[in-house]
């Protein structure tokens, strides 16, 4: 199945910021997270948004992409009608020259090679991500086997050479082309192209050199990561082949929703409710933040929907970019359950409002007046 543009996963054009970009990840990964999303397949739309973002995030990787698209042009050209999957131009020339000076040098399969990278999704806190925190996280991966220290041989015995393809890890094929008669090479049969092979076999890993184990990792998150951010932890991925160096370890960070406070980069945003004598008298109110409660004027008059700023009240960039600030957005509660005091006392205070409304409040019922009679 071919892979969808990576413009259309993300919704956004191809003339999109990296802002846009960025946003448009956040809002579907979210979206897509498997751990908020159960539907079937919503793992394989959020491993399909994370792809998608880090080609178009990266200024070389997207100038790739939008030169070339999925196709790798440094690939030779591969099935057609009369051609196996394998056959390419480096085969020709293999078969020509030998494998000298015309084609590409093949990999040697004993050659040392890095280990894959892991991916480790995380689940924190709200604060946990603001704060940042130290904890140890435990991962299955396959690390080089101690008995045999990864040759995949019994103490005391050999790997042999292939026999098949003579250390190669490649066997001849000959076929029948548009050419004529060719040979084309392919991985070795016998040998799944290690090249080797392994009369008694360790009796830990069973000969694969290779043994699954689960590690316990520390992690030290910076304060301000944010949802989606991932964090890489050097040498912590699967074990490398041939003596080759360990894998990273990725650890993606999935941040749950706070009951109070909400996000936007490093800005923190709230509502505060106030009654509406505090509204109208001003008060001097608590209001919570992430780092404590502090008391915050509220002049008289004030309306709902006013907002505060609290200054370096937010989460500190993930950067080390300065420190985010807390919003504030005022609500004024209008009281349901009134005593017929209450209601008398208000009443009064209506009668008095509507003898002498200021010039704004006297504007503003004025166009009521005239809306509802229909002038």
């Amino acid at each position: 199945m071919s892979k969808r543009d990576y413009y259309e996963v993300l919704g956004v054009s191809k003339s999109a910021s990296k802002d846009e970009i960025k946003k448009a990840y956040r809002k579907l990964s979210k979206q897509y997270h498997p751990d908020i999303n159960k539907a079937d397949d919503a793992a394989d739309k959020f491993k399909e948004i994370k792809e998608a973002y880090e080609v178009l995030s990266d200024d070389q990787k997207k100038a790739h992409y939008d030169q070339f698209g999925h196709t790798d042009p440094n690939q030779g050209f591969g099935g057609g009608a009369g051609f196996d999957g394998g056959f390419g131009f480096e085969d020709i020339f293999e078969t020509f020259f030998g494998g000298q000076g015309g084609g590409r040098r093949r990999r040697d399969p004993n050659a040392p090679r890095q280990g894959a990278d892991l991916q480790y999704t995380m689940t924190l806190s709200f604060e946990e991500a603001a704060f940042g925190k130290e904890t140890t996280i435990e991962i299955p991966v396959e690390e080089t086997c101690d008995t045999c220290s990864g040759t995949g041989a019994k103490p005391g015995t050999k790997v042999e050479t292939c026999s098949q393809c003579r250390g190669t890890g490649q066997e001849s094929v000959e076929q029948n082309t548009p050419f004529g008669r060719i040979v084309n090479r392919r991985t070795c049969s016998k040998c799944n192209g290690s090249g080797k092979s392994i009369p008694n076999k360790c009796t830990t890993c069973h000969g694969a050199g290779r043994v699954k184990k689960r590690n316990k990792i520390k992690v030290n998150i910076p304060a301000g990561v944010d949802e989606g951010q991932q964090l890489r932890v050097p040498g912590k991925g699967e074990a490398g082949v041939n003596g080759g160096p360990a894998g990273d370890l990725y650890v993606v960070f999935h941040v749950r929703r706070h009951e109070f406070f909400e996000r936007d980069g490093d800005d923190v945003y709230c509502e505060m409710p106030i009654t509406f004598a505090q509204a109208a008298l001003g008060d001097e109110v608590e209001v919570p933040t992430l780092h404590g409660k502090v008391k915050l004027k509220v002049p008289a008059g004030t309306q709902t929907g006013t907002n505060f700023r609290l200054k370096g009240k937010g989460i500190a960039n993930v950067r080390g970019y300065g420190q985010g600030d807390q919003h504030i957005k005022i609500r004024v509660i209008t009281p349901t359950k009134l005593s017929e005091k209450q209601k008398q006392l208000i009443r009064e205070f209506a009668e008095t409002s509507g003898q002498a409304p200021d010039e704004q409040e006297d504007s503003f019922f004025s166009k009521v007046k005239r809306v509802l009679k229909g002038e």
